[in-house]
């Protein structure tokens, strides 16, 4: 016959606390997505237009200072600026992506319409 074991306050105490946290967590990776998707929707209108005008999918110089704006904002959040770059340009690859879709639609070709940037 097992042993009985009897509660233990500072384990309970411990998963209730990380169940609140997890909870916080999972919140702010809704909040994210859907701020995703609304900087989605701009970058779509980004596309379009330059689409539209026959500009370029990707624009190093404004990456150059986005990188730069992003590290310098990771910095005052304490947040690791080489993981803020990679994110962004992660989030840029995507974008091109799209741009590249929504130049190609322009020109005649079928495709999907997105965009990112």
């Amino acid at each position: 016959m097992p042993e009985e074991t009897s509660p233990d306050p500072e384990r309970e105490a411990a998963l209730a606390e990380l169940g609140g946290i997890r909870q916080s967590i999972d919140n702010i990776d809704a909040a994210l997505v859907h701020l995703l998707a609304e900087r989605f929707k701009f970058t779509q209108q980004v596309g379009r237009l330059k689409a539209a005008h026959e500009l370029p999918a990707a624009d190093p110089e404004r990456e150059r200072r986005q990188i730069a704006r992003l590290r310098a904002l990771a910095i005052d959040a304490n947040l690791d600026p080489a993981f803020a770059e990679k994110w962004f340009n992660f989030v840029v690859a995507e974008v091109i992506h799209h741009h590249e879709r929504f130049a190609s639609d322009a020109a005649g070709n079928e495709g999907p319409a997105g965009d990112a940037s």
